[in-house]
C-alpha cells in the first residue's frame, strides 16, 4: 500500500544537510569605511553646545558620513544603531531611528538605540559588524551621541537599594571617580605622580597632534546658538588644556575621596558630543568604491568588580587577543579611552608597557579632548584609522575602554596599508 505525502526516508536527510550547507554564506569580513566626530564641548551653562539638542549632534554626524562618501547611495544603508548612556529627552525615542529621519535617510532604513555606558559606540560598531559579517546586512552606520551638559550621569535612574543593601557591590561602584580611587588602592604602585605626569603627556600630544592637522580632519563643523551670544560655528574641541604642566595639577582638589589621588587633572572632563562611522561587508565596499580604511579582527568584552571598573580593559583585551590568535606584542598601536589616567596605568602595566611607549595615545586622549560617554568609542576607532595610514609598517592596533558597573570592551583591527595585509574582500576570503 503506497502512502500519498509519505515522508522521506531517513537515508535521505545527510543529503539534504549537505545542500543546505553548501548555500550557507561564509562569514565576510567587515571593514571600517569612515568615522567623523563633532568637536567636543564643556558640559556646561557656557559650554558651545549648552543650547544645542543632542540628536541634532548625533544628526551631524550622519550627514556628514554620506557628504563624505558620496559613492554610496543612502538606501543602501541596512541600520543605523546609536549609543547613549542616558536614554531619555533629547536622547530618547529610540535614538537610531529617530536620528535617521531627521537627518533625511530614506524611510526605509531602521535604527535603534543602545546602552553599554561609556562602550555604547563600540557596541553598536560591533553589533552591527556581526550582522554584516553574517550577511544579514551589507552596510551600517554606527555611533554615540552624549550631551553631559543635558543629562548628568546617572540622571533619572534609581539604582536598586539591593545592590548595595544584599553587598552585591560597594556604594562606590556607582562612582566612577570613586571607582578610580579604588583602582589606585588595588595598585599603590599606581601613584598619583604617574597619573598627573601620564594626564600632562595627553594634553601635550593633543597639542602636538592638533598642531600637525591630525585632530581637525575628523570633526564636522557644528552650528551653535546661544540665546546671549547669537549664533555660532563649532569647529574645534572646547575642553583641551594646552601648556598643562605637572605643577599646575598638583594640587588640584581631589573631589572623590579627601587626600585621594584623582582630580580634574588626570580624569577626562564632563564632555558634549556625538561620533558616527560607516561599515561594510569587503566585498560590498569594493563594489561601491568604498574605502577600506581597517579591517576588524576581533573584539571582546569582559566583566570585572564593579568597584574597580577600570581594569575592564584588562580581560577585555585578552579575550580579543586570543580570539584573534594574536599577543600584545602584535598589536602596533593603541587607542586606550583615558576616562582616567590610573585606568590606563593600570592597563600598561598588567602588560609591561612603558608609560610613554610611543604606540599608545598618539594623538592624545581623553584626558584632553574630553570624554562624551557612549560616543567615546567610534572616536578611538576614527582616530586608529588615521593613525594606520601613517604607519604601514604597523598590522594591527586596538581600541579599548573601561566601562561602568565594571565592564570593560576591546576591538582589534587590521591596517590595509600593511604589506601583509590580509584582504578583505569575499573573493579573498574563499581562498
Amino acid at each position: 500500500m503506497t502512502v500519498a505525502n509519505e515522508a522521506p526516508s531517513l537515508t535521505s536527510a545527510p543529503t539534504q544537510a549537505a545542500s543546505q550547507r553548501s548555500r550557507r554564506r561564509p562569514v565576510r569580513d567587515v571593514v571600517f569605511v569612515e568615522g567623523v566626530r563633532s568637536p567636543f564641548g564643556k558640559a556646561r551653562p557656557d559650554g558651545i553646545y549648552a543650547e544645542t539638542r543632542a540628536d541634532d549632534l548625533a544628526v551631524k554626524t550622519i550627514r556628514e558620513l554620506l557628504r563624505r562618501r558620496p559613492e554610496l547611495p543612502a538606501e543602501r544603508i541596512d541600520e543605523l544603531a546609536l549609543a547613549a548612556t542616558t536614554q531619555t529627552g533629547d536622547q530618547g525615542l529610540t535614538l537610531g531611528r529617530s536620528v535617521a529621519v531627521l537627518a533625511g535617510l530614506p524611510k526605509s532604513v531602521p535604527g535603534f538605540a543602545i546602552d553599554r555606558m561609556c562602550a555604547g559606540a563600540m557596541t553598536a560598531v560591533t553589533t552591527t559588524a556581526a550582522n554584516v559579517a553574517v550577511g544579514a546586512q551589507d552596510v551600517v552606520v554606527a555611533g554615540g551621541v552624549e550631551h553631559m551638559g543635558h543629562h548628568p550621569m546617572g540622571e533619572g535612574s534609581d539604582p536598586n537599594p539591593r545592590f548595595v543593601a544584599e553587598r552585591l557591590v560597594d556604594s562606590s561602584a556607582l562612582v566612577m571617580g570613586a571607582t578610580a580611587e579604588n583602582l589606585h588602592d588595588r595598585y599603590p604602585h599606581l601613584t598619583k605622580e604617574r597619573a598627573d605626569a601620564y594626564a600632562v603627556a595627553s594634553q601635550a600630544k593633543y597639542a602636538k597632534a592638533l598642531a600637525n592637522g591630525d585632530i581637525s580632519p575628523d570633526l564636522v563643523p557644528v552650528a551653535t546658538r546661544s540665546t546671549e551670544l547669537g549664533w555660532g560655528l563649532a569647529t574645534a574641541d572646547e575642553l583641551p588644556r594646552p601648556g598643562t604642566t605637572v605643577d599646575s595639577i598638583r594640587d588640584l582638589k581631589t573631589p572623590f575621596r579627601p587626600g585621594g589621588k584623582v582630580t580634574a587633572g588626570n580624569a577626562s572632563p564632563l564632555t558634549d558630543g556625538a561620533t558616527a562611522c560607516l561599515l561594510a561587508a569587503g566585498d560590498v565596499a569594493d563594489e561601491l568604491g568604498l574605502p577600506a580604511r581597517m579591517r576588524l579582527v576581533a573584539y571582546a568584552y569582559a566583566g570585572v568588580d564593579p568597584e574597580v571598573m577600570g581594569i575592564g580593559p584588562v580581560p577585555a583585551t585578552e579575550r580579543a587577543l586570543a580570539s584573534a590568535g594574536l599577543t600584545i606584542d602584535d598589536i602596533g598601536l593603541f587607542e586606550i579611552n583615558e576616562a582616567f589616567a590610573v585606568q590606563v596605568l593600570a592597563f600598561l602595566d598588567h602588560f609591561g608597557i612603558a608609560d610613554d611607549d610611543e604606540r599608545v595615545n598618539l594623538y592624545g586622549g581623553a584626558i584632553a579632548m574630553g570624554h562624551p560617554l557612549a560616543s567615546s568609542g567610534v572616536r578611538l576607532m576614527t582616530q586608529l584609522a588615521r593613525q594606520f595610514e601613517q604607519h604601514p609598517e604597523v598590522r594591527y592596533g586596538l581600541t579599548t575602554m573601561c566601562v561602568g558597573l565594571g565592564m570593560g570592551g576591546t576591538v582589534i583591527w587590521e591596517n590595509p596599508h600593511h604589506a601583509d595585509y590580509s584582504g578583505h574582500t569575499f573573493e579573498t576570503a574563499e581562498n
